[in-house]
């Protein structure tokens, strides 16, 4: 649990090995500046669990690079999610002109009122699983009120800030990881001569003797 919120040898150093795995990938520059658009966008979507799949759904849609997909949704990581979720519930509300759960109480930023509408909904899902079981009867306030409050705003309002977030990381990726590629496949072309110029000496010592 404590390496998930701070990984073993820091926050730097996974973000070196990400960018580390994308600059090596197999692909062409575009699509794998694709893949990353797809997986830094779905970091901006409520579907906390199943981030590398829709992120593999959008990736597979844009036909872009699916293992930078994946590795795209590590824009989404607990250093930024804060910030991720206050800005997507912010505007969502904004845009739907409703107000935010975390505004109701005496503090317009307490987070008490969001961390209530997540276990409030999680309570009523698990309630409502053991009433198939059971003869309890299902609820459902609790998990519409998240819906309404929490889970469609940070839908709506996540939307803009993917795409733009998304977007400038394709930009900026593509002419990058094409002088990347640009440059091994100089360097694999001077080892290569490299090879080819020892190999024709060593015949022509041979031949010499």
């Amino acid at each position: 649990m404590l390496e998930f919120f701070y990984p073993r040898g820091g926050w730097y150093r996974a973000a070196q090995y990400v960018r580390h795995r994308l600059r090596r990938l197999p692909d062409s520059p575009n699509r794998i500046a694709r893949g990353i658009w797809a997986g830094v966008f779905v970091s901006f979507t409520p579907f906390y669990g199943l981030h590398f799949l829709t992120a593999f759904l959008v990736g597979k849609v844009m036909r872009g690079n699916i293992l930078a997909a994946l590795l795209g949704t590590f824009f989404g990581n607990p250093i930024t999610f804060p910030i991720i979720a206050a800005l997507s519930l912010r505007l969502g509300h904004g845009m739907l002109g409703t107000r935010p759960v975390f505004g109701r109480g005496p503090n317009p930023d307490d987070s008490h009122g969001l961390m209530k509408a997540f276990s409030g909904a999680m309570s009523d899902l698990w309630h409502n699983f053991l009433s198939i079981f059971t003869p309890e009867t299902a609820h459902w306030g609790k998990l519409a009120g998240f819906m309404d409050d929490v889970f469609l705003p940070y839908l709506v309002g996540g939307l803009i800030p993917g795409v733009i977030a998304a977007t400038i990381c394709y930009y900026v990726s593509v002419p990058i990881l094409t002088a990347y590629q640009q440059r091994r496949k100089g360097q694999l072309k001077a080892k290569l001569q490299e090879i080819a110029a020892k190999r024709k000496k060593q015949e022509s010592e041979v031949a010499g003797e």
